[in-house]
């Protein structure tokens, strides 16, 4: 049966689950605004950066089990950071070395994703395997509020509620797609609704919340475990910068917006709360800062020069019997006549 939640309560306070997400916050915004100097250095090709989306980031991490699969797009570096993935391994992408600098498998996180919904046919085709293989697996498709106007994230929600995928589709509606806001994007009432349509269950949560968020995924992960099928989360939050070092953001939204939405900032938001009531303490904020400063430390220092890449290696792996014109750009790459067949090996011949 189709089901509507209503907007999820505040959660109860755990100060364990508090305090990581506390921590996660902390140290990821650190992060991104490390990476966002870097592209001002030009040491990045391009950077999106999560700032004020961290609590929807850390909290979706945080709800998952590490078994359980990621399916990010290119903003959900914090996510990354929160999966356990290296700092450098997740600005890869942004260097423009490789589509993906960290094993997939390993970290049961899929590539960044950079085409609009795609991610979310992929989720849904793995966790219906896992399904089918009986695996006790969720996979989780992180899509911002544009991506819901794209046609792979229809098909995907109804190919998910028809099979009834263990997938959970995690909107994080932070109000704009570039410069669309989202009143041109969509006619209903939340993108939550949307999942009625294909009889999946919507859950709408304040993105701003930490504990909300992760108390609504981690639900909608074991229902999903249980055999209910999907379920679409809607986070409402926002970005607070550009979209990326490249949008001029100034020409499509008001300073005053920024501003109302960054006095409701999650990490803050957070802080304030555990302090207020004891959880947390000021010598508990220094040590978080702390942690914070030297993975950054560690980033400045290490992320000096992309490594070097064997060229070749656009070529080798695209197919395993390679057609007539790639195994001419290897043979001009390499300096060596054109092969007819056989794999492209290191130095353009074939293996």
């Amino acid at each position: 049966m189709t089901v509507l939640d209503a907007p999820a309560p505040p959660a109860p306070v755990r100060d364990d689950t508090a305090l990581r997400l506390y921590r996660a916050m902390v140290v990821g915004r650190a992060f991104d605004r490390t990476a966002t100097t870097f592209t001002r250095q030009g040491r990045l090709a391009v950077y999106p950066s999560s700032r004020g989306q961290e609590a929807c980031q850390t909290a979706s991490v945080l709800a998952l089990r590490p078994t359980d699969w990621l399916f990010p797009t290119y903003r959900e570096s914090v996510a990354l950071l929160t999966r356990g993935i290296p700092a450098e391994e997740v600005l890869t992408l942004f260097r423009g070395d490789r589509h993906c600098g960290y094993d997939p498998l390993a970290h049961r996180t899929a590539p960044q994703c950079t085409p609009l919904a795609t991610q979310c046919l992929h989720a849904a085709g793995l966790a219906d395997a896992a399904r089918m293989r009986g695996d006790d697996v969720v996979a989780l498709a992180y899509i911002g509020d544009g991506a819901t106007s794209e046609g792979d994230f229809h098909e995907a929600m109804n190919y998910a509620a028809v099979r009834r995928a263990p997938v959970v589709f995690f909107v994080q509606n932070n109000q704009y797609a570039i410069s669309v806001p989202l009143s041109k994007q969509t006619a209903a009432r939340t993108l939550a609704d949307k999942a009625v349509g294909y009889g999946a269950i919507g859950v709408r949560v304040d993105g701003n919340d930490a504990l909300a968020v992760h108390a609504a995924v981690a639900e909608a992960a074991e229902r999903a475990r249980a055999g209910a099928g999907p379920t679409l989360v809607e986070a409402l939050t926002y970005r607070i910068e550009a979209h990326t070092n490249a949008d001029d953001d100034t020409r499509y939204r008001s300073a005053d917006e920024v501003a109302a939405w960054s006095g409701r900032d999650p990490v803050a938001r957070l802080e304030r709360a555990l302090l207020e009531e004891g959880t947390l303490d000021a010598d508990g904020v220094a040590a978080t800062a702390r942690t914070a400063d030297e993975l950054t430390a560690a980033l400045r220092r290490d992320f000096v020069a992309p490594p070097e890449r064997d060229p070749m290696e656009m070529l080798r792996h695209v197919y395993h019997q390679p057609p007539h014109h790639l195994r001419e750009q290897a043979a001009l790459l390499a300096g060596a006549p054109a092969a007819d067949e056989g794999p492209i090996a290191r130095d353009g011949e074939p293996r």
